[in-house]
């Protein structure tokens, strides 16, 4: 099988929380179980929420935890690498697959239930408008339905064109979305192994349907993990006022009482104490290789 190589992709758009040790965990955990490699991205493409001091605090906080790129793994920066995000969207718009979008958010359908997405319905996918000042572009999916196995859930099935409809690549800011930067920094970099939360499980035929478009050969393993949750069942976040971990800190908590608090609260383990980060592997001892890269999804087609 070819060398694992996952990343572990944090937007240093606020303070630190126990969501993100917990995903801290999982990623390095079951790489260092399995012999992956590891990178650290930053990923601040949001111009408008990204700041400095948020990108020195997370890097900073990582080293004191103990989690620092594993067997060879790369540091990146995302702002550093525009080029290679131009270079994409000419790929797309060589195979007309791009189109302007002057819509608002009003125009977007109504979710239809509390855990689905607004749906673009694709009023100006047949326009042929100009770029101008507040459009975005969008990118054209396929009606199609994609099938591909998670090394937890087992298999999924999504149909993005009913899901979200056609995505955003280019927000009206002129900046790269989500769901574009990661997939060409995904293929830029070989990663081959996506770890991370389920709040994005729903992201990921999306995903790969673009990585696709963007001409991605190489076999794709894919695995969502656990989140840590307000009482109500909401997802911790930053913009929730989540307690950041410089709280924790402040009230003398060690790096390893922090991750074995966060371990619990995600559900990787029931242990009591402090958890250190070479303690994980043996935490995430449950999925095994065969579990996990039975059924990688193939670009066929690409």
């Amino acid at each position: 099988m070819t060398p694992l190589r996952t990343r572990f992709a944090p937007s240093p758009t606020g303070q630190l929380h126990l969501g993100h040790v917990a995903a801290m965990a999982y990623v390095w955990g079951l790489a260092s179980r399995h012999g992956a490699a590891v990178d650290l991205r930053i990923e601040d493409h949001d111009r408008e929420r990204c700041r400095p001091e948020y990108t020195a605090e997370l890097e900073s906080t990582l080293d004191w935890l103990g989690f620092r790129p594993l067997s060879g793994g790369q540091h990146i920066v995302q702002s550093t690498r525009a080029a290679r995000f131009e270079q994409a969207l000419a790929r797309l718009r060589d195979q007309q697959l791009v189109y302007v979008c002057r819509c608002s958010r009003k125009d977007l359908l109504p979710a239809r239930d509390a855990s689905s997405e607004r749906v673009y319905p694709g009023k100006c996918r047949e326009l042929n408008l100009p770029e101008s000042p507040g459009t975005v572009l969008r990118v054209r999916l396929p009606a199609d339905t994609v099938e591909f196995y998670d090394g937890r859930h087992g298999w999924q099935s999504q149909q993005p064109a009913a899901q979200c409809g056609d995505p955003v690549i280019r927000d009206r800011l002129g900046q790269w979305t989500y769901q574009f930067a990661v997939v060409v920094d995904d293929l830029e970099d070989y990663i081959n192994w996506i770890i991370r939360g389920d709040d994005l499980l729903t992201s990921t035929a999306r995903q790969l349907l673009l990585a696709r478009y963007l001409g991605r050969t190489t076999p794709l393993h894919v695995f969502h993990h656990p989140l840590i949750v307000n009482p109500d069942g909401s997802k911790l976040s930053k913009r929730d006022q989540a307690a950041p971990l410089a709280d924790l800190r402040r009230q003398g908590l060690s790096p390893n009482e922090i991750i074995g608090l966060a371990v619990r609260r995600c559900g990787l383990s029931n242990v009591t104490g402090a958890i250190d980060v070479a303690d994980l592997a043996g935490l995430c001892a449950a999925w095994g290789s065969e579990q996990l890269f039975a059924h990688p999804f193939v670009f066929d087609g690409a």
